[in-house]
C-alpha cells in the first residue's frame, strides 16, 4: 500500500537487494528474499481483508445492483487470494489474520447498513489505496528479472483492483459525498496504511 512500505524507499535509493542475474526464474513455491516475503505478507492479508469486505457487504446489502457488484468482485478477490497464497508459504502469513478478517468484514458491513452510495465510496477509497500498494511493488520488482512471474501476478491483480475502483466511482455518480462519508473514507485509507506497516513484521 503506500508510504509505509519499506520496499519503494529502498528501490528509490537503489538498495533493494538484487537477485543474481544468472538466477533462474523464481516460481510459486520457491524460496523468496525476505523483503519480497514481507511485501507478500501485506498482499495476502490485504486480499483476505478484501474477501471479507465483500462478505460484509453481502451480509447486509439488499439493493440488487449492489449485491451483484459485490458478488462479482468477491469472486475476483478470492482469485487474487489464491494467487498470492501460492507465492507466500503458510508460515509467513500474518499472525494477525483474524484481526484483518474482522476489520475487512466491518469495512464492508458498516457502509452496507447505510446504503449503496456508502459502499461504493468505501470501495473506491480501498481500491485507490490498493492500486498504490501494488504499483510500488511492481516498480521495485522491475529490476528483478528472476521475479518476473511474481511481478506479472501483481500487475494482473492491480489491473483488477483499478477496474473495481473505477466501477465503484461510476456507480457513485457525481453527487458530492457528505462530510461523514468523506471522513469514513479517509479513516479507511489511514487504517489501511497503518495496517501495512504492522503486517510487514507480524
Amino acid at each position: 500500500m503506500v508510504t509505509s512500505s519499506a520496499t519503494p524507499a529502498l528501490a528509490a535509493a537503489g538498495r533493494v537487494p538484487s537477485i543474481s542475474p544468472g538466477c533462474a526464474r523464481l516460481l510459486p513455491g520457491d524460496k523468496l528474499p525476505a523483503w519480497v516475503i514481507a511485501d507478500l505478507r501485506t498482499d495476502h492479508a490485504g486480499e483476505v481483508g478484501a474477501v471479507c469486505i465483500y462478505q460484509g457487504v453481502l451480509r447486509f446489502a439488499r439493493d440488487p445492483a449492489l449485491r451483484l457488484f459485490a458478488e462479482h468482485h468477491l469472486v475476483t478477490e478470492q482469485k487474487h487470494l489464491r494467487l498470492i497464497s501460492a507465492w507466500l508459504p503458510l508460515p509467513h502469513h500474518s499472525r494477525l489474520l483474524p484481526l484483518w478478517q474482522l476489520a475487512g468484514f466491518l469495512t464492508g458491513a458498516l457502509p452496507a447498513l447505510f446504503g449503496p452510495k456508502a459502499v461504493y465510496a468505501t470501495i473506491e477509497a480501498v481500491e485507490t489505496f490498493v492500486d498504490h500498494h501494488y504499483e510500488e511493488q511492481v516498480r521495485a520488482l522491475a529490476s528483478q528479472p528472476a521475479l518476473s512471474d511474481l511481478r506479472q501476478t501483481l500487475l494482473d491483480c492491480q489491473a483488477d483492483e483499478v477496474a473495481h475502483r473505477n466501477e465503484a466511482a461510476v456507480a457513485q455518480g457525481c453527487v458530492q459525498s457528505g462530510w461523514v462519508l468523506r471522513t469514513w473514507c479517509a479513516m479507511v485509507g489511514a487504517g489501511s496504511k497503518a495496517a501495512v506497516a504492522l503486517i510487514r513484521h507480524i
